[in-house]
């Protein structure tokens, strides 16, 4: 009998890598987070599957090609992988909030696809997010929100006081992996 995978669902702007006011345009620019990596390891290494949903809105403005943000996640998948971490998949918008599309969050459209994609109950799923937005996103989809204090997330806790808030993803971990053990 074979047990399903486990999923944690994260942003990446503020929960893996530094949040620019910006955002993150070229590959150089790609900065990760203190312990992300390692946080990162410790979830796969106890059997969850990690994706990231992001909100890219650098693309429909034509700050960056989609080129230049593949390039980036390389470097974001590499600086992981230097401390054994790293993210199963990635789901990515990149439209305006204007394009008023379902993949962009508040929006659940991402969390949908990556669920049907990847066969995992959404219900059963945190999202792990710096904003507000990330919060809704996961309410809308059914999944349980967690903010971090990293990035937007200290500001943002203001406006949601029901939910889980954690110094950074690290932190987070080591939360939901102690809850896993007797």
């Amino acid at each position: 009998m074979s047990i399903a995978p486990r999923f944690v669902l994260l942003d990446r702007d503020g929960v893996l890598n530094q949040d620019r006011p910006e955002s993150v345009r070229k590959r150089e620019d790609m900065q990760l987070i203190p312990k992300a990596a390692q946080a990162t390891a410790r979830l796969r290494a106890a059997g969850y599957q990690l994706i990231v949903i992001t909100n890219q809105a650098c693309i429909g403005r034509g700050d960056t090609t989609p080129e230049e943000l593949f390039a980036i996640h390389e470097r974001m998948i590499e600086l992981l992988a230097k401390d054994g971490g790293g993210v199963d998949d990635i789901f990515i918008c990149p439209h305006l909030d204007a394009d008023d599309c379902d993949c962009r969050k508040p929006e659940p459209g991402l969390l949908k696809e990556a669920a049907r994609i990847h066969g995992f109950k959404l219900q059963e799923t945190w999202f792990v997010g710096d904003a507000g937005r990330d919060v809704e996103a996961a309410w809308n989809a059914g999944a349980m929100p967690a903010l971090v204090k990293t990035g937007k997330g200290l500001k943002e806790a203001r406006e949601y006081p029901e939910v889980p808030l954690f110094d950074d993803l690290d932190h987070f971990a080591r939360h939901i992996l102690s809850l896993d053990t007797p």
